[in-house]
């Protein structure tokens, strides 16, 4: 099926990339900062810093790394970081020490913050300070040896940095006590790193670059591998597929989504580097009012979202006020985009939205609808250049044009497989390279891809995994718990939450407060349950396994 789209790809998109164009991340990223040295390439809260001064911050961070920690090439280390400017400097300095990256979402609990660094077997940590305090409770238990701490301003310049870090941590009080005996301050880091010089790394298309965890397609969290290889291919492919629609030189990005996710990771900091790109950075986008005005201030002309964010923004009387006059496009994933917003938001803004497809396994873009003003609400187009897909059945066989079949993608973006877990890779990655993405999918006439239902019982939350095991487990622990199942439902905010359904110990009792207060110790907000049912009993197969199936088709009746 991977030449059915040979007359309908559109026209000046190449129907192939070559990843050889560049070995590693790093030269994509030392290519850009020479090129567009004087540009400025990140903003957030009123400061810029120019590609050239991204780089000298970078070559401090990896200096450090190199000299002060004695880190290796292959080394792990977690990034635990908003969108600030700090994340960015983080990133490709520890890439150019030719360290490996292990993006950690600064929401996470205690309990998943330990399992991730220890899968991941990360030395060495650059957490926010309004976090570390959950840190502080597991490290003994990990593997980190050598912890970063940042707080909120610490590159905003003088005297901004001060009044900022103060305003966070004493009038605001967001930083509660920690101790993490040995760490050190961002500032201290770069001031350190600056006394010797970086030493390069010699980075090819084999070395890894990401762990990037996620549940993928069997509901285990672990990390997809992936090499410069898979990261600059997908960087190449995006670039291929925006051709003649952005420009060398005058880009500015909205970055709202948070560049821990891989939606923004690469679709955002990594692809517009080679735009040499203003990437607007946006730490907290749940404030709806602070995100619009600040957009307010910047002729931005492009910027990705999900569904949930794009209504959210709609839905502000801000939103009426701003400028859309520069605005070329924006991009949708994550989750599906509904066709009603899709709409609304090309009345208002009088520009379009293109919905695309990808997963971490897959660096992550999979397929992209056309930007050519032929995108089709409720597909996810076409795969990117060098990419092939498939769709088969529960035996592996391909299935006829037209019938839904689990989608399978190929392509030089495809992770070389799961960080030490041979079993689970060889549940998704064939023999000859094919990645079982777990979605099913079908062609429609026109030949647009559309998602039909997803294989497992995940459940998305805003662009978010979420696995009924991981909740399950999480709720069993509570003495008053005797059985629990999780479904996910549809929700107009954030296309699906968590439902619970609890049996509770005879000897107990078990309120729904009682089961939230013990989500909220062990989950991150976005897998709490956000409805608890309570029943006597839960429907079964005759080998005693819970049927959420069923489950599912009670809320639906």
């Amino acid at each position: 099926m991977k030449d059915i789209w040979t007359e309908i790809y559109p026209k000046g998109v190449p129907r192939t990339i070559d990843p050889k164009r560049y070995a590693s991340v790093v030269e994509v990223f030392e290519e850009s900062c020479k090129k567009f040295e004087k540009s400025e390439a990140f903003y957030n809260m009123g400061r810029s810093i120019t590609y050239g001064e991204l780089n000298e911050l970078c070559n401090r961070f990896a200096s450090y790394c190199q000299h002060e920690l004695g880190l290796k090439k292959g080394d792990r280390i977690a990034i635990q970081l908003p969108n600030l400017l700090q994340f960015p400097v983080v990133l490709f300095g520890a890439l150019k020490a030719g360290l490996i990256i292990v993006n950690t979402n600064p929401m996470y609990t205690a309990r998943e913050m330990k399992h991730q660094f220890n899968d991941s077997g990360a030395t060495a940590l650059v957490i926010l300070a309004n976090f570390a305090h959950l840190g502080s409770t597991i490290l003994k238990e990990t593997s980190i040896k050598h912890v970063v701490v940042t707080e909120i301003g610490d590159l905003l310049g003088f005297p901004k940095r001060l009044i900022v870090n103060a305003v966070i941590k004493y009038v605001k009080k967001m930083v509660p006590p920690y101790k993490i005996s040995g760490a050190i301050s961002f500032s201290e880091a770069l001031k350190r790193g600056s006394r010797r010089p970086y030493r390069p790394i010699s980075l090819g298309h084999e070395d890894v670059a990401f762990l990037q965890y996620t549940g993928g397609t069997t509901g285990i969290s672990k990390g997809a591998t992936l090499t410069h290889k898979n990261v600059v291919s997908n960087m190449l492919q995006v670039q291929a597929f925006l051709k003649g629609v952005l420009k060398e030189g005058e880009e500015t990005v909205i970055t709202a989504l948070p560049m821990y996710h891989i939606f923004a990771l690469t679709g955002n900091c990594l692809a517009f580097l080679m735009y040499g790109a203003k990437n607007i950075l946006i730490t907290n986008p749940k404030d709806i009012a602070g995100f619009l005005k600040e957009l307010s201030q910047h002729p931005f002309t492009f910027m990705t979202g999900v569904n949930t964010l794009f209504i959210a923004m709609m839905n502000h009387p801000l939103f009426s006020k701003l400028d859309f006059s520069h605005l070329k496009l924006s991009f949708a994933g994550g989750m599906a985009l509904q066709s009603s917003v899709a709409a609304e938001w090309e009345r208002r803004t009088k520009t379009p939205i293109v919905e695309g497809y990808g997963l971490s396994e897959a660096s992550p873009v999979v397929c992209v609808n056309p930007t050519d003003g032929r995108a089709k609400i409720g597909t996810i187009g076409f795969p990117v250049p060098s990419t092939e897909v498939q769709f088969i059945d529960e035996n592996g066989a391909e299935v006829p044009r037209g019938e839904p079949g689990e989608l399978c993608a190929r392509g030089p973006q495809v992770m070389r497989g799961y960080w030490n877990r041979p079993d689970e890779t060889e549940k998704v990655l064939t023999s000859d390279g094919w990645l079982k993405t777990g979605d099913v999918a079908l062609v429609d006439d026109e030949g647009f891809i559309r998602i039909v239902d997803r294989k497992k019982d995940m459940i998305l939350v805003s662009g978010f995994n979420v696995y009924p095991n991981e909740i399950e487990e999480i709720v069993v622990k509570h003495e008053g718990v005797l059985e629990a199942a999780a479904i996910g439902i549809p929700d107009e905010k954030s296309g699906e939450v968590v439902k619970l359904f609890v049996v509770t110990r005879t000897t107990h009792s078990v309120s729904k407060d009682d089961v939230l207060k013990h989500c909220r110790e062990h989950l991150v907000a976005y897998k709490v349950p956000k409805q608890i049912e309570f029943r006597k009993e839960l429907p079964k197969s005759n080998v005693g396994k819970i049927l959420r199936r069923l489950l599912k088709e009670e809320v639906k009746s």
